[in-house]
C-alpha cells in the first residue's frame, strides 16, 4: 500500500513508521516538523530493512505549501494514496483559567485544522477503499475520565472525532472509509513533557504496531467509529 503518514518524527508516529517499513512492501512518506528526527528515522528504517520504501519530507501541516511542496512530493514517489495517518498534534497542559486565547488556537491548528488541510488535499489522490485514520485521545472521547490541565487538548481532540463521523458520511460516495482512534496514553517524548511523573503501561512501540495494523486493515471492519484504545474504561 501507499502511506501518508504525519507526526512520524517521534512517539507513536515514528514507532508506525517503522511497522509499516517493516513489513510488506509497503511506499511510506513520513511528515514531521524536524528534518534531524526525520533523518535519524530514515536511518533506522533503512537498517530494520534496507529494502524498505520510505520518503520522508520536512513539513508542517498548518503552514507549509500543500500545492507546489507537497502534493507533488508524494504524486513523484507514489502517485495515489491508499492510506492517510493523522497523527501530527501538540499538547497543552495549563489550568483553563490560565489558558490563553493563543493556547487554544494552538491546540485547534495542530489538533484539528492542520488535519482539515491535509484531507482536504489527499483525498483527490485516494482511490475507491482507501482509508483514512485520525489520532484522537481518550480526553476528548465522551464519558472518559477528564484531566485537570487538559481542557484546550481535550477539546481539540473532540472536534476532530466529530469530523471523522462527518468525513465518513461525506467521503462515501468515493468509498472512502475514515477512522478514529481514541488513544490512550502511551510513553512517548509529548507525555514524558506533560506529565513527568507518570508511567505508562503502553509503550510507544507497542501503541505504533497497533495503529499501523488497524491502518492497514480497519476500514474492512470499520467506518465513521471512534474507537477508544486504551486500558482504562470511560
Amino acid at each position: 500500500m501507499n502511506i501518508v503518514i504525519t507526526g512520524a518524527s517521534s512517539g507513536v508516529g515514528f514507532e508506525s513508521v517503522l511497522e509499516l517499513t517493516g513489513i510488506g512492501s509497503h511506499k511510506v512518506v513520513a511528515l514531521a516538523r524536524s528534518q534531524d528526527k526525520l533523518s535519524k528515522l530514515q536511518e533506522i528504517a533503512l537498517a530494520l530493512n534496507p529494502d524498505c520504501f520510505l520518503y520522508s519530507a520536512k513539513f508542517d501541516i498548518v503552514h507549509d505549501d500543500y500545492e507546489t511542496g507537497l502534493i507533488p512530493f508524494i504524486k513523484d514517489r507514489m502517485g495515489i494514496v491508499d492510506v492517510l495517518i493523522n497523527n501530527a498534534g501538540s499538547l497543552i497542559n495549563k489550568p483553563f483559567m490560565e489558558i490563553s486565547q493563543l493556547d487554544f488556537a494552538e491546540m485547534l491548528q495542530n489538533n484539528l485544522l492542520g488535519h482539515v488541510k491535509m484531507i482536504q488535499n489527499i483525498v483527490p489522490l485516494m482511490p475507491p477503499k482507501s482509508h483514512i485514520v485520525n489520532i484522537g485521545s481518550m480526553g476528548g472521547f465522551q464519558g472518559s475520565e477528564k484531566f485537570p490541565g487538559l481542557a484546550a487538548y481535550s477539546a481539540s481532540k473532540a472536534a476532530l472525532h466529530i469530523l471523522t463521523e462527518c468525513l465518513a458520511m461525506e467521503l462515501a460516495d468515493r468509498e472512502i472509509s475514515v477512522n478514529c482512534l481514541a488513544l490512550g496514553s502511551a510513553q512517548t517524548e509529548m507525555l514524558e513533557k506533560a506529565f513527568p511523573d507518570y508511567q505508562s503501561p503502553v509503550m510507544a512501540f507497542e501503541m505504533g504496531k497497533y495503529i499501523a495494523d488497524f491502518a492497514l486493515t480497519g476500514h474492512k471492519f470499520f467506518n465513521g467509529k471512534i474507537i477508544p484504545v486504551a486500558h482504562s474504561t470511560p
